[in-house]
């Protein structure tokens, strides 16, 4: 295990999830399929097989902070490893970047790739797929993991395998013939009848094969991200092409019969790509139903009733998702939940804000869950998380007045510092300095109610951050 690395894409927006899947909280950070959330699922899977403290995750700037708080209740010791990334570039300048990371470390390392937003029921099978991918990665493969096709579906790519690879003691390997695009629905059921494996996105390499094969193949990258360092991440961020790891190095690999093979391997996966992929991970009910939230459904069958917030009541429907959310909520045939996306851009056409935050927005302090809002006054609800305290900051545009629900707030007000317990309130006028913490063992719950000509989010100007945040002198 020691020479053994994993690394996690925690990447992506979600869409075909919305209206729960969203910008600022995409579907790895949500829980879909049980108690923890995709991407704690994910980190769990891969501690089976490897030490935490060499688990890697690359996401983006939004999403560093509710990353690191996820994987901090599972791993500590993984959360120093978590890159995130200036701006999206794809997969391949994601893994490269990490991959550089841990072959400075160990160049002979065993590296494994993976999603942090699938679901896999059959745990053992997947570790065995890896293992022995791993066995023909130390020869210098790059291997992926394909997965057996239970039906001909039209949301993967495919892979083409090719002849079988000895390796003694392991899993049936196969050379890759060829990597296939999203096929129409009869091509894929040809796909299926002739062999073909559903592209998982997986891959196990060595990281010296890795980056023999980055400077053979991408060498603008290899260059980019070996000069790469702290001060000119976001440069080198923007210099990098947009190029997937399968468009960008697998594909190049097969078209030039290079060492790149696939274990194919069924192990009850999914992608979760779309809400009828929820339905069909979830038990049902006797109407064949999956049922979340409060929910009240009657002469309804063979659909998908989700709610986050309130009752929701269902009559004469049939083979529908219908999803909830405080300030959102969808109705569609469970047919078309694959087009959810082209819906999803219409509302950002029109309320761009409903696809990228919910009314709760998480922050490496805690959270604040907008109540109400109208031109010159927004009302919250705020938690901050024990031994946690917000920036020391101040605003041009508006006033707040705070009253404690539970807790003790300790407030810094103009360079004078107090503190409040439950059901007592104070006054923070425009333009003072001011920080809120939470020096207790408990979350410390408030009722902001913010006063002024404008009450947008970006009307802060932050003196001094725990989280390195943007900061102004």
């Amino acid at each position: 295990m020691k020479n053994n690395y994993a690394v996690i894409l925690c990447g992506g927006s979600g869409t075909r999830l919305w209206p729960l899947s969203r910008t600022l909280r995409p579907k790895q950070l949500l829980a879909l399929n049980g108690e923890q959330t995709l991407l704690q699922q994910t980190a769990q899977r891969l501690a089976r097989h490897i030490d935490p403290a060499n688990l890697f995750t690359v996401t983006h700037e939004d999403h560093k902070f509710e990353v690191k708080g996820q994987l901090a209740e599972l791993f500590p010791q993984a959360v120093t490893n978590v890159l995130a990334e200036p701006i999206a570039r794809n997969t391949l300048p994601a893994i490269a970047w990490a991959a550089y990371q841990i072959y400075k470390i160990d160049a002979s390392a065993m590296i494994g790739v993976f999603a942090s937003d699938h679901s896999i029921d059959n745990e053992d099978a997947f570790l065995s797929a890896w293992q022995t991918a791993e066995l023909l990665a130390e020869q210098d493969y790059l291997v992926l993991l394909g997965i057996k096709p239970h039906e001909p579906a039209t949301g993967y790519g495919y892979i083409k395998p090719n002849q079988q690879i000895p390796l003694n003691g392991a899993l049936p390997v196969h050379q890759v013939a060829q990597f296939v695009e999203k096929p129409d629905l009869e091509n894929a059921k040809q796909f299926v009848s002739d062999g073909y494996l559903w592209n998982s996105g997986m891959f196990v390499f060595k990281a010296s094969t890795f980056m023999q094969m980055l400077a053979q193949f991408q060498p603008e990258i290899y260059e980019q991200v070996c000069a790469m360092n702290h001060e000119n991440l976001a440069e080198s961020y923007a210099n990098f092409p947009s190029l997937s790891m399968d468009y960008g190095l697998a594909e190049v690999l097969a078209k030039h019969a290079g060492k790149i093979a696939v274990v194919p391997v069924d192990m009850s996966w999914s992608d979760l790509g779309s809400w009828d992929s929820i339905y069909a991970r979830h038990e049902k009910d006797e109407s064949n139903n999956v049922t979340h939230g409060d929910v009240v459904s009657l002469d309804t069958q063979n659909s998908l009733i989700w709610t986050e917030t309130g009752l929701l009541a269902t009559l004469g429907l049939n083979n529908v998702v219908v999803i909830q959310t405080a300030d959102a909520t969808l109705v569609c045939d469970r047919s078309r939940a694959e087009d959810i996306k082209l819906l999803v851009a219409e509302v950002k056409a029109q309320k761009p804000e409903l696809t990228e935050i919910h009314q709760t927005v998480y922050r490496p302090w805690g959270s604040y869950t907008v109540l109400e809002e109208r031109i010159n006054f927004k009302i919250k609800r705020i938690v901050v998380n024990p031994g946690a305290k917000l920036s020391m900051q101040m605003h041009k545009h508006r006033s707040e007045h705070w009253v404690v629900v539970s807790g003790i707030a300790t407030i810094n007000n103009n360079d004078i510092e107090y503190s409040l317990q439950e059901n007592q309130s104070t006054y923070i006028p425009q333009t003072h300095r001011h920080r809120l913490a939470n020096n207790g063992a408990e979350p410390l719950s408030i009722i902001e109610v913010q006063c002024g000509e404008y009450v947008g989010e970006d009307d802060i100007v932050r003196f001094d951050d725990n989280y390195g945040r943007l900061t102004t002198k």
